[in-house]
């Protein structure tokens, strides 16, 4: 029989409703009946495409005895960390101070109050490797709660108020300057690894903040430094195993230093992000490898991940059916030379093994080999390869596919707004800007109420029950400043400047400047989550800190540039210290360093030539954090527009830092150079 997970949305606990586990949604009804029977709680954490979350759950949640334990002596709550971002984040703070580490699935066990007490990630049925099972957890728990209940209320107390006395360090509110700056890099090349490109050892992520704030700094400075790990590290990428040499993509991270083995779960949030870089990287140098590789992952994100609503799903599970009924990790990516052979025939399988470097041993599980792109000696015939990439494509297409977690997270939409309206104006592909369209779309029907709140989620076009957190608003806002500038529709600016002022009035802290992850009216927990460094995604803060910067720069408002460059004060402490973990909020202070740009284009019409020539040469500039508007003049509809007239009856275009204006020109070349281009 279903628990009651059964009447959520969210996939993640819907793929647990039919667990013998008892479990509970994140609610007060779970903890008021905590208290009622006088249980503690189990709080499990997770997402929808986790390996290790659907491993424990096959282990425990559903074992019949380990699901009736916990049934008895336990008040179970599950919760998607990607519905519930604040909640995740207040108890793994927790997990990670009391053990040095954490992951999902995350297990912490809680009093009626939500106090955390004893914590974990994931346990095994059986000990294993100095790691208890989670039966024995779990006796222990019990033990512990029927017999030292004062000692565990104690313990969880002072673990809150430890939490609590966790400040920011902020540092004065005051953003960073050049020396700053500079620091950041010299931090970056010390944690560079310059035979495998990106930071840092296993396992390696893709560094998507930190490669934006390095093409941002090479183009304000001309440090070729900074543009080389950039562009070397984008390379070794996009040859590597993490990325998808079939169907185009990125996996969430290497398990190894060499970008070899992926995680191979495929996250709406690393895509986004990785197609601008890429996009971002073909600008700046015109390299044809960040062409294909930006246009694959944005056809990626269309063909995979869009859903019949025109937004875009949250992930692809890493495992899948393997043919034989099991459910393994890569499945559907990795390929022996028999799989080659089988589709190719023996020729063209040969061809094939060298140029994705498959081998007899496999660079994976069990013989098998993930593609990759190495670096070939000889001339291969590309026609041929793209016959075989396709015959390969569309034999992977047989076979069982990953799952696909189909709630629209707002936040990794607006990602995936700036991203396709960025690269099909750069690229010239109208589809992408209009998949960016009608994503922006669905936020504003479905996300966003009469006050212009925003929604987390949402699912088959039905919004979620979680309020939106500031990543939300602050990458919601990002992207609909990115579709302004490249379609010149104003509508796109006034709905970016109600989610900012809703960040100016419910997230930042009025005397200090700083900002806070959830709304001041959100649901209170145990703590105000607050973080402002990078993870899988720009912190909400720096994110705020961006889209602040940009929409002031459209509109000249002064709170809003204010806003955003004391919130930049926590990136002139930690940025020379920790730049691997604030590299948004470098790229930002890079654009504020720059002024940013501000581009009017002005013409007798948009569908103009002449006037489409000089928005693309505006849109192409490398100038950090540049906006750009464009419309008819006299039209009025955006402010940057406003008493620009056109020279001499020609297209014309302003650039200008805070509203005071170069000679304006109708030359395509005069303003590339005006930009730095």
């Amino acid at each position: 029989m279903p628990n009651r997970l059964a009447h959520e949305t969210s996939p993640y606990l819907l793929q647990h409703a039919d667990n013998p586990v008892d479990w509970w949604p994140w609610s007060a009804e779970a903890f008021e009946e905590a208290r009622r029977s006088g249980k503690p709680v189990l709080l499990s954490v997770g997402y929808s495409s986790c390996h290790w979350c659907h491993v424990m759950a096959h282990e425990s949640f559903e074992d019949q005895a380990t699901a009736d334990y916990l049934n008895e002596h336990f008040v179970s709550v599950k919760v998607d960390r990607e519905e519930r971002p604040d909640v995740d984040a207040v108890y793994m703070e927790a997990v990670q101070a009391a053990t040095g580490q954490g992951g999902w699935p995350m297990t912490v066990f809680l009093t009626p109050d939500a106090e955390p007490f004893y914590f974990g990630t994931y346990f095994p049925p059986e000990p294993r490797s100095g790691m208890p099972s989670f039966r024995e957890v779990l006796q222990g728990v019990r033990g512990a709660w029927t017999d030292r209940r004062d000692e565990v209320a104690e313990v969880a107390q002072k673990i809150v108020r430890d939490l609590a006395g966790r400040e920011i360090e902020y540092g004065a509110p005051e953003a960073p300057g050049e020396e700053e700056q500079a620091r950041a890099l010299l931090g970056l090349t010390r944690e560079y690894d310059a035979q495998r490109g990106g930071f840092g050892g296993a396992p390696k992520f893709p560094p998507s903040m930190a490669l934006e704030f390095l093409l941002r700094h090479g183009a304000r400075t001309g440090s070729e430094g900074a543009l080389q790990m950039a562009q070397d590290t984008c390379e070794r990428m996009a040859r590597g195993g993490i990325y998808d040499q079939l169907g185009g993509g990125f996996a969430r991270y290497s398990v190894d230093r060499e970008w070899v083995v992926p995680h191979f779960e495929k996250m709406l949030y690393d895509n986004a992000l990785l197609c601008r870089v890429y996009a971002h990287l073909w600008r700046a140098t015109g390299s044809e490898l960040a062409r294909r590789v930006a246009l694959e992952t944005a056809d990626f994100l269309v063909r995979e991940l869009r859903t019949n609503e025109g937004g875009f799903a949250s992930a692809l599970d890493a495992d899948s059916d393997d043919g034989t009924g099991r459910h393994v990790e890569g499945a559907y990516y990795v390929w022996t030379p028999a799989q080659l052979a089988e589709v190719l025939g023996a020729e063209d399988a040969e061809l094939a093994a060298h140029y994705f470097g498959v081998t007899a041993d496999g660079t994976f599980e069990e013989g098998a080999s993930v593609l990759q792109l190495p670096q070939h000696e000889g001339v291969f015939d590309a026609e041929k390869i793209e016959s075989v990439k396709a015959r390969l494509l569309d034999a992977r297409r047989e076979r069982p596919a990953p799952g696909r977690d189909d709630k629209v997270v707002a936040a990794w939409n607006g990602l995936a707004v700036a991203a396709l309206a960025e690269a099909g104006a750069y690229f010239e592909r109208p589809d992408l800007v209009d998949a960016a369209l009608a994503a922006a779309d669905l936020l504003v029907r479905v996300h966003l109420d009469d006050r212009a709140q925003l929604a987390r989620t949402s699912k088959d076009g039905q919004v979620g029950p979680n309020a939106g957190v500031l990543e939300d608003y602050a990458d919601v806002a990002e992207g609909f400043l990115a579709l302004a500038s490249v379609t010149g529709e104003g509508v796109w600016l006034e709905f970016a400047g109600f989610l900012l002022d809703h960040v100016l009035v419910r997230f930042v802290d009025a005397e200090s400047g700083a900002l806070y992850d959830t709304a001041s009216d959100a649901e209170q927990l145990i703590r105000r989550p607050q973080d402002p460094t990078d993870n899988a995604v720009p912190s909400g803060w720096t994110a705020a800190a961006g889209a602040l910067l940009g929409y002031a720069a459209q509109t000249g408002a002064e709170p809003h540039r204010a806003a955003a460059e004391r919130a930049l004060g926590v990136v002139k402490a930690l940025g020379p210290r920790v730049p691997r973990f604030v590299g948004w909020g470098l790229a930002v202070a890079e654009a504020l360093l720059d002024g940013p740009r501000e581009v009017a284009i002005v013409g007798p019409s948009l569908g103009d030539p002449a006037t489409t020539v000089l928005h693309r040469t505006a849109l192409l500039a490398t100038a950090p954090g540049a906006v750009v508007a464009v419309g008819v003049v006299g039209s009025g509809e955006l402010p940057l527009l406003a008493g620009r007239p056109l020279v001499g009856g020609e297209p014309t275009a302003y650039v200008c830092r805070n509203f005071t204006c170069d000679a304006p020109t109708t030359d395509p070349e005069r303003l590339r150079t005006a930009l730095g281009g």
